[in-house]
């Protein structure tokens, strides 16, 4: 079966591009495009959607507060956000809304169907990494102060598993981890889906953003003291 996408953009020439791109896969089917939030939402109800390309920046209704409509609903599509990086200081707002994971508009058509397939598939679509440098620019826009039930949620996780967050959050890969940590990457693996299950996560973009809330990670990516 087809991977359905909707792409949503106000550039219609960037829609354009983006559905040439995936028309050429034979897994893949663009099923609907919208020019801003709330034309997406719209459709969603009559279009069923497995990926959601979300661009940032669009009248009526941004990306961020979309995203942030559509994964509240039951069986909702997997969104990646679109942003520029450089100029987007929504797309941190966007991960916390509830998006898989962010895309750069000028990524490399290989890279850009590759993440789709991951988020498909359940998987983050963003190295670690990747995630870390976004989360470090703006970490302005995190909490000063991090609330009781936050602290108690990681205070269920066992001293490895929280090890394990730690490295997630400042980073590395399950492959880094289990070298740094001297473990097969299938005992990381487990460890990271335990984490997702017993702080309620969706996938490891959110381990890092909860790691950052909490102050277990500064910017820049350390370990907090």
């Amino acid at each position: 079966m087809s991977i359905r996408v909707m792409l949503v953009d106000d550039q219609v020439l960037l829609r354009t591009g983006f559905r040439m791109v995936l028309a050429a896969q034979p897994d893949m089917e663009v099923v609907a495009e919208a020019g801003d939030g709330a034309e997406a939402i719209e459709n969603l109800r009559s279009t069923a959607v497995d990926v959601v390309l979300m661009d940032v920046r669009m009248p009526r209704l941004d990306g961020v507060e979309a995203t942030r409509r559509i994964c509240a609903e039951p069986n909702a599509p997997k969104v990646l956000i679109l942003t520029t990086f450089d100029l987007d200081e929504y797309a941190f707002s966007g991960l916390k809304a509830g998006a898989s994971g962010f895309m750069l508009k000028d990524v490399p058509p290989a890279e850009l169907l590759g993440a789709i397939r991951s988020v498909h598939s359940g998987d983050a679509v963003v190295a670690p990494s990747t995630t870390r440098r976004l989360l470090d620019r703006f970490s302005a826009m995190l909490p000063s102060s991090v609330s009781e039930p936050q602290h108690k949620e990681i205070e269920r996780l066992t001293e490895r598993e929280r090890e394990v967050m730690l490295l997630v959050a400042q980073g590395l890969s399950n492959g880094e981890i289990a070298a740094r940590l001297v473990l097969s990457e299938a005992t990381v693996k487990t460890h990271v889906g335990r984490i997702l299950t017993k702080l309620g996560l969706r996938d490891r973009v959110q381990v890092v953003v909860l790691a950052y809330e909490t102050g277990l990670v500064r910017a820049g990516g350390g370990a907090a003291n």
